[in-house]
């Protein structure tokens, strides 16, 4: 029997399989998807298992990840259900609630959220890890491990994903717009582009680990570059008056409003 079973293998489900590969090896993870051809490509890609049954490669694994829409996720499970029995289930369907999903596969199935980000195909991620009464340590655990090669997994109550999901699954969705804008700036002022976006690329990169490594607060590290009438402050005043700050708020509090009325 396999570790983990990936139902779903689109774009996060493909990237948290191949994750999974990584911190299991590949004889551990067997996928399934709608159009078997994609669930076919990561085997051959990665070497696990793929069904074209979604039953049979959720019978063949102790942890099922359920990577499909919120609207498909109910028919999903009513569709797994005889197979399920001594079985961990884990969502990845945004909106979708534990008690929801407990109520859908009975008291006697452990289930927990996961919500993932995309950097989590280059195991740069970050993914919120909550679960349901039913939950023990050793599921957690085994989730932490499984998902070990996608990046950061951080445990967190159930009413913090939305939230989480508005800044950190949405955001590089917010962060894509801004290294091709500072690039358009780069090609403005006399670069070629492919320098342009590589040098915007690297400064975000190098950026974002300031702020995790040094512990400072980012209005520090920002003070700390800008010196007294000097260029930097010219550009970070630019910024202020077209709004940088109020736009970068405002997208997350939609992207969370949006969350709350997500179709399931």
């Amino acid at each position: 029997m396999a570790k983990a079973a990936f139902i779903g293998v689109g774009n996060m489900g493909g990237a948290l399989a191949k994750a999974a590969c990584k911190s299991l090896g590949a004889d551990e993870v067997v996928v399934a998807n709608r159009t078997y051809s994609k669930a076919e490509a990561l085997s051959s890609e990665t070497g696990c298992r793929a069904y074209a049954n979604n039953c049979e490669a959720a019978r063949e694994a102790e942890y099922i990840f359920l990577c499909v829409k919120p609207k498909q996720i109910q028919a999903l499970i009513a569709e797994l259900r005889p197979v399920i029995k001594g079985k961990t289930l884990i969502s990845v369907a945004a909106g979708v609630t534990l008690s929801e999903l407990q109520e859908w596969v009975g008291e006697d199935t452990p289930v927990l959220r996961i919500m993932p980000n995309t950097p989590c195909e280059i195991g740069k991620g970050l993914t919120a890890l909550s679960g349901g009464k039913s939950a023990g340590e050793e599921h957690f655990a085994a989730v932490e491990c499984i998902l070990s090669c996608s990046g950061l997994v951080e445990r967190m109550e159930e009413e913090r994903i939305e939230p989480y999901n508005a800044v950190a699954g949405c955001g590089p969705a917010f962060v894509y717009p801004y290294i091709e804008a500072l690039a358009d700036g780069g090609v403005l002022v006399g670069l070629h582009r492919d320098e342009a976006i590589r040098y915007a690329a690297q400064m975000v990169m190098g950026a974002a680990a300031m702020v995790l490594e040094s512990g400072k607060h980012p209005g520090a590290l920002k003070d700390a570059v800008c010196s007294p009438g000097g260029l930097t402050i010219e550009g970070v005043a630019e910024l202020e008056r077209h709004g940088l700050r109020a736009a970068a708020i405002d997208a997350v509090v939609a992207a969370w409003k949006k969350g709350k009325t997500v179709d399931k």
